[in-house]
């Protein structure tokens, strides 16, 4: 993968320098955590395992000594598609120990995605759960195995179902295999491509995100830093793991402090809450729905989340009355903003959270340049619209064997070009308002859907709602709005329309049509896909 690697010469010089990069792996963070915090816990999950440090550098060195068995050299790729369990941990810190690439792939992964996304990857060894929500995983795999031409074995998970056609189950290597010695460890530098992570899919396409060790080490220790976390913090972390929330923040995060990290399977709201007070869990991070759900929860059920100090919100703008509501019960809203390609890099500080004038996505990280330009690259005045662009040692290093989508998006001097549209002020504090892609061009106006959204929030008897342009012959495009109505309620367009007309909601604001669906569908980061509304759209007429 290193040929296919894009880094500028400059801003690697200026990040080795300023010791933003180091000489340094994520296995070798592994080890000085193991090395100072063996006996404290690292991760528990609502299965009942609780691991420590040591239990899971045990565990893992039997994983690392199978892959080395089966052949796996240092730039191999191991796919694995597991569920918000510890043995995802267990799995990614193996792949570290044998210098394998991990490449964790989404459940909700269908075959034509596995054969994409693996034969991209050159996946070598695949490890799946056989089962998960009365799901069968490995007939799924069975059905795409002989055209992933890579693919030399398959390791199943059988916790929750048995494994049916004699493949290798990852019970049996932790029962059979010895822990891989250290010096037997797989040796790569921190240039070197560590992860390939599947970009959230918000447009129907899919693509595999090249992030090396130093990327990722920089990301986390800098967002550790500029939190106030240390080894006594507990992140509650329900996101799926193979986005860049749950992998990076989830995982890495509190790996690098020796802290404690709580995984929830699929979110509950009752369920995450005894669980983050059982834990006293202190922060944690996720899209929109899931503080919306906790939110909501307290006000109608009582009872807080004591030991909970802040809770990061990414995947979707953060509405101001969300930022007070969670202050009565003691929780610091802070919005973050980011991509897998360069992992969230801005975000409100906790103490500024209440005292921001404006709703805003925050400023950025240290080490990190953003900036707001036209179409033409040039930078906007602040106050006005322009599209997010992000520079630095975060930044990813390109889409896995896709030269042109790389160069349309990252330039030769280090530029990532986000799509997304935002507004920055003279702090260089930015509020997203939305994507290129997300403007609806109704008559010849530009109206941001995300804002028609913004003031839909609070109507009544809508539990979740999202905004897109239809296409309409005269127009070009209308407005529609799909909303998601309370339990046993039924929302009109009439009603949304007289909601926003008490808000005074300008008019050309105001959506033309309505259609009510059971869920709003979103990727696991919480972005909303709107092109499956789209295709909803057109079969409805």
């Amino acid at each position: 993968m290193t040929d296919e690697m894009k880094i500028n010469a400059i801003q690697r010089e200026k990040y080795l320098s300023k010791g933003y990069w180091k000489d340094i792996t994520l296995l070798d963070c592994w080890k000085e955590s193991v090395k100072k915090y063996s006996e404290r816990e690292y991760v528990v999950d609502d299965r009942g395992n609780r691991h420590t440090y040591s239990q899971i550098d045990v565990l893992s060195s039997r994983i690392a000594s199978y892959l080395k068995d089966m052949g796996i050299v240092p730039g191999d790729c191991v796919s694995f598609q597991v569920p918000v369990w510890s043995e995802f941990i267990v799995i990614a810190i193996g792949c570290l120990k044998a210098g394998a690439v991990m490449h964790p792939i989404a459940m909700c992964y269908e075959e034509p995605d596995l054969i994409h996304a693996m034969n991209k990857a050159d996946t070598k060894i695949y490890f799946g759960t056989a089962w998960f929500r009365g799901k069968d995983y490995e007939a799924r795999l069975l059905a795409v195995m002989d055209r992933i031409a890579s693919l030399r074995h398959v390791v199943f998970l059988d916790s929750l179902g048995p494994v049916k056609g004699g493949f290798t189950t990852y019970r049996e290597i932790l029962e059979t295999y010895g822990p891989l010695p250290k010096e037997e460890y797989g040796r790569m530098d921190g240039l070197c491509v560590a992860l390939i992570l599947g970009t959230s899919g918000t447009t129907g396409s899919n693509k595999g995100v090249m992030l090396t060790h130093s990327n990722i080490i920089f990301s986390e220790e800098q967002f550790n830093r500029e939190l106030g976390l240390d080894e006594n913090d507990i992140m509650f972390m329900p996101a799926p793991l193979n986005h860049a929330t749950g992998f990076h923040h989830g995982i890495i995060a509190p790996m690098l402090l020796g802290a404690k990290v709580v995984l929830q399977q699929k979110f509950k709201c009752p369920e995450a809450i005894e669980l983050m007070n059982r834990e006293k869990c202190t922060y944690s991070m996720g899209s929109t729905p899931f503080i919306y759900d906790i939110l909501k929860y307290l006000e109608k059920e009582g009872g807080g989340i004591g030991s909970l100090k802040f809770y990061l919100c990414g995947g979707a703008p953060v509405p101001e009355d969300m930022v007070l509501r969670a202050s009565s019960f003691g929780i610091c809203l802070c919005e973050v903003y980011g991509s897998t390609e360069s992992v969230p890099h801005v975000f409100v500080r906790p103490q500024e959270a209440l005292t921001l004038k404006e709703r805003t996505s925050g400023r950025p990280l240290e080490g990190i340049q953003v900036r707001a330009v036209d179409e033409r690259g040039r930078d906007v005045a602040p106050g006005t619209v322009g599209e997010e662009i992000s520079r630095g040692p975060n930044v990813f290093v390109g889409y896995l064997k896709d030269r042109e989508e790389t160069d349309r998006v990252l330039t030769d001097d280090g530029w990532f070009y986000s799509g997304d549209l935002c507004v920055m002020d003279e702090a260089g504090n930015i509020r997203i308002v939305g994507r290129k892609k997300d403007m609806i061009v109704r008559g010849g106006e530009n109206l941001n859907s995300n804002h028609i959204d913004e003031a839909m929030e609070g109507c009544p008897g809508v539990a979740d709602h999202a905004v897109i342009g239809m296409p309409d012959e005269r127009l070009g495009e209308r407005i529609c709005a799909y909303v998601v109505p309370e339990q046993g309620v039924s929302v009109s367009l009439e009603q949304v329309l007289t909601f926003m007309k008490e808000k005074h909601v300008p008019k050309r604001y105001w959506p033309e049509r309505l259609e009510q669906i059971k869920e709003i569908p979103r990727t696991g980061s919480g972005k909303v896909k709107k092109y499956l509304l789209l295709e909803d759209l057109k079969k409805r007429g």
